[in-house]
């Protein structure tokens, strides 16, 4: 967030000077690798406008944070020399006064060999326990106290508990400039809670606490509740004076936090679809992927007057994979320090041209980080009331698997914005392995209530799709975010055929009629680039057996199943009503024969439809296992996905339903090389 923020400022979109990303965190949590895995990008950049407060009760939900050890020395050696200013509120007022008495330095020596179990169990404990088990360490801080009472030694803070210190720290941290700030502030965790819970392993899991620990937290801070009431554990009515203060307070900072402020968000004059007339024409004899055909959309939405300089692309390190590269000179890649050496391909047409002003948020090796990119872009329309259109391309198999649950928190953030799985497809992505070839994405992606998932299988597809999404997104202003599958496999597109806008959008449309089927007749259904393998089947069969097959294109199966779970929940909610038909249902409707589904992703991706589909004979062929390094023909042959196994499945439902002989499907079976003892991809 604070790094996009410089990012909209110096791209001129709104002036993000005087404001501040505070992140508050708890000392257990900075365990997690993502907490501290990028801190050095906010030095690199020089994030004076991030501030990260963290809390550092010494505890975790079961233990101490380091028991053996000093949690604090350790965060602030990790942020120090990741070029962060670090300020340590450590210790209260009251401790002040010692530390001066201090002539010899043992205060010093104690407190530095002192490890963070002892502290925490110092405050779970009293004044008594601290005077003997940390005082009485040595006779000069002995010394130190020796005309003080217990109540005294218990009542000395924890530099997080004196107000007049918080102050000073958090002021001082908005003061600094050049670098991010990390507030390390030491604290008791159930401080107040005395033996309910204070400084215990057991705090967190404390639910309720007694009367007589009611009352003393009542008594440690004056809080107005008398003993009758004190059962009750009443809602204190704060008075005028305080209420009048905190009101003050609050209008200072600029309001309630947090607050969305979408209503107010400008609707965005998106280009008309026929903005993107090459793609909605065909290629002739040419041949592209959906990948090419995106980044040419890309490229007309970056070059449109009136939102181009709201787009935002974000790559982690593969532009070059997705041939993008030539967006490095027409837009740059931002960096706020310019570019201060000369690329080695700087005599290039598209050399790597980076500005401060630039577009493109180049990430390096790191999704997790573009994500984070994306979210703080996705969530601009309510965040700064500017909205912007994130595009974020990366390998479809290191996103919802890898990000789950940056995808998980984009959703609850109302996200808006564009997720690209570009080389998508575990068959199509050929001789990258198991780590690479991704089968299962658009699972994942459909487990985000509104994340609405795409895997479309030409240009024209895509044009509609994003068009569709910029509709939805910048002017009907849903809260919904767009993840698309993109091929890395090159074959002809056709012209998009008349009136197919809709079906397209809703999941499901007839890319190919027979006018006069005969009783051999199936249909076949696809997505991606596995639709192409379907369209060659149904030469085969026609050809082979005189089967007539009309093909379906299927742009989001997800989305198909959602409606049809609509459908079906109307209907029971409803049962007096007129009932509902799912999409699906009325659509396949018209189709006649077996319908055979085949698509580049696990089974269940076109399983979840079945409940809708008006027909018993419907087949799925999917890519259920492991990906491995081999070529597309033999992928799709491994996984069963390809022309010859699309057709012997047809072969087998027609036999089935007696419209052809058993000849012919021995003959099929035979032809088309299908073996009945080959091991099944799911297992090997």
């Amino acid at each position: 967030q604070a790094r996009f923020m410089k990012y909209m400022h110096n791209r001129g979109h709104i002036d993000m000077a005087d404001r501040k990303v505070w992140c508050f965190l708890g000392d257990g949590e900075m365990d997690e690798p993502e907490s501290l895995g990028a801190i050095h990008l906010a030095a690199r950049e020089k994030l004076d406008n991030l501030i990260f407060v963290i809390n550092c009760n010494l505890q975790r939900l079961d233990g101490p944070v380091r028991g053996n050890g000093k949690i604090v020395q350790e965060l602030e050696g990790e942020f120090r020399g990741s070029g962060w200013e670090v300020i340590k509120l450590l210790w209260g007022r009251g401790w002040d006064d010692l530390l001066e008495k201090d002539t010899s330095g043992r205060l010093r020596q104690l407190m530095d060999e002192t490890v963070d179990g002892d502290y925490q169990t110092f405050k779970s404990k009293d004044g008594a326990y601290i005077r003997k088990n940390f005082f009485g360490k040595y006779p000069e801080t002995a010394a130190l106290v020796e005309d003080w009472t217990d109540d005294q030694i218990w009542n000395l803070r924890r530099g997080g508990h004196d107000p007049q210190k918080v102050y000073t720290a958090f002021k001082r941290a908005t003061e600094v400039k050049g670098q991010p700030t990390c507030l390390l502030v030491k604290t008791v965790k159930g401080y107040g809670m005395g033996t309910a819970g204070e400084g215990q392993n057991t705090t967190h899991q404390q639910k309720k606490m007694a009367e007589d620990q009611l009352r003393a937290m009542r008594d440690r801070f004056q809080i107005p509740v008398s003993d009758a009431d004190l059962p009750k554990a009443p809602f204190v009515q704060l008075n005028n004076a305080q209420k009048a203060y905190l009101a003050d307070r609050r209008k200072a900072l600029g309001g309630a936090f947090p607050a969305r402020h979408w209503r107010d968000t400008p609707k965005l004059a998106i280009p008309p679809l026929e903005k993107f007339d090459a793609q909605l024409k065909g290629t002739g004899d040419r041949e592209i992927s959906t990948t090419m055909a995106f980044v040419r959309i890309l490229t007309t939405l970056l070059r449109d007057k009136n939102i181009g300089s709201q787009v935002v692309p974000i790559v982690p390190d593969e532009s070059r994979t997705f041939g993008m590269e030539g967006l490095f000179r027409s837009v740059g890649i931002y960096n706020p320090l310019g570019q201060h050496y000369t690329p080695e391909d700087a005599d290039q047409m598209m050399f790597y041209k980076e500005t401060e002003n630039g577009q493109v948020l180049q990430e390096g090796i790191n999704e997790a980080g573009a994500m984070a990119d994306w979210i703080a872009a996705a969530t601009s329309y309510s965040v700064h009331g500017v909205p912007m259109i994130p595009f974020f391309i990366y390998y479809s198999m290191f996103g919802f698997q890898r990000i789950g649950d940056l995808a998980w928190a984009a959703g609850d953030s109302r996200a808006r914005g564009f997720m690209l799985g570009g080389t998508a497809g575990r068959t199509t992505l050929n001789g990258e392995g198991l780590q690479h070839e991704d089968g299962h994405s658009h699972i994942l992606a459909g487990t985000v209530p509104n994340c609405i998932t795409y895997d479309p299988t030409f240009q024209y597809e895509v044009a509609v799709i994003v068009h569709h999404g910029l509709q939805r997104m910048y002017v009907e202003q849903q809260d919904v975010f767009f993840y698309l599958t993109l091929m890395n496999e090159n074959y002809a597109h056709p012209d998009m055929p008349m009136g197919v806008e809709e079906d397209i959008i809703r999941g499901l449309y007839r890319l190919k009629d027979v006018p006069k089927p005969g009783k051999k007749h199936v249909t076949l259904m696809g997505s991606g680039t596995i639709l192409m393998q379907a369209l060659k089947a149904a030469e085969m069969l026609e050809a082979d057996f005189g089967v007539t097959s009309e093909i379906w294109s299927a742009t989001s199966f997800n989305e198909l199943a959602r409606d049809g779970q609509d459908a079906a929940r109307f209907n029971r909610l409803n049962p007096l009503a007129e009932q509902r038909t799912a999409f699906v249902t009325e659509q396949l409707a018209k189709a006649r024969g077996p319908i055979i589904a085949a698509t580049d992703y696990m089974k269940n991706f076109a399983e979840q439809i079945r409940a809708f589909v008006p027909n018993d004979a419907y087949t799925v062929l999917g890519t259920d296992g492991f990906g491995r390094s081999d070529s597309r023909v033999n992928l799709r042959r491994f996984f069963e996905v390809d022309a010859n196994h699309i057709a012997g499945a047809a072969m087998v439902e027609l036999y089935r339903q007696g419209h052809v002989t058993k000849t012919d499907l021995t003959q099929a079976l035979k032809k088309y090389d299908i073996d009945g003892n080959k091991p099944n991809p799911r297992l090997v």
